[in-house]
């Protein structure tokens, strides 16, 4: 394995470990790897650009730092947009909807879909109250897609 992806690794790990972000020093990089500074930049002028899905930020200087931040896919961003736009009550029948729709948009897999539907239906529901089941059938699709989208 060459260096490079050792050190890719390295920064995919930390950013895994950190929520989607890492902050890294050149030096202290380099000196792990016992490596020059450059072959730190080369690897994350090639490997960590927007066009992989990540944003970097850079401050030179004495306690200098590398920031890098792992960006949002389309799919991770509309799926939050709709978690979002549930309102306060969700019947069976609308989350079946919605369900369809995400699925067909390619944005469920069939999986997810079809643990999402029994989650939200009247029967996993039945222990609540007929009266709360669209208020705690919105939360859990919320929360169930929020998840989806951050995992």
């Amino acid at each position: 394995m060459k260096m490079s992806d050792v050190i890719a690794d390295f920064i995919g790990e930390m950013l895994s470990s950190g929520g989607g972000v890492a902050e890294v020093q050149r030096k202290s990089l380099a000196d792990r790897f016992s490596c020059v500074p450059s072959q730190i930049n080369y690897v994350i002028e090639t490997r960590f650009t927007p066009e992989h899905g990540y944003l970097v930020e850079s401050q030179r200087g004495g306690g200098g730092y590398i920031r890098i931040v792992r960006l949002m896919d389309d799919k991770q961003r509309t799926l939050l947009e709709a978690a979002r736009g549930i309102g306060g009550r969700l019947t069976q029948n609308d989350a079946a909807r919605l369900t369809r729709t995400l699925l067909s948009a390619d944005l469920l897999s069939q999986r997810e879909a079809q643990l999402l539907l029994s989650a939200c239906s009247d029967g996993a529901l039945a222990e609540v109250e007929k009266t709360d089941r669209d208020r705690l059938r919105a939360a859990i699709f919320r929360c169930a897609v929020m998840g989806i989208a951050t995992s």
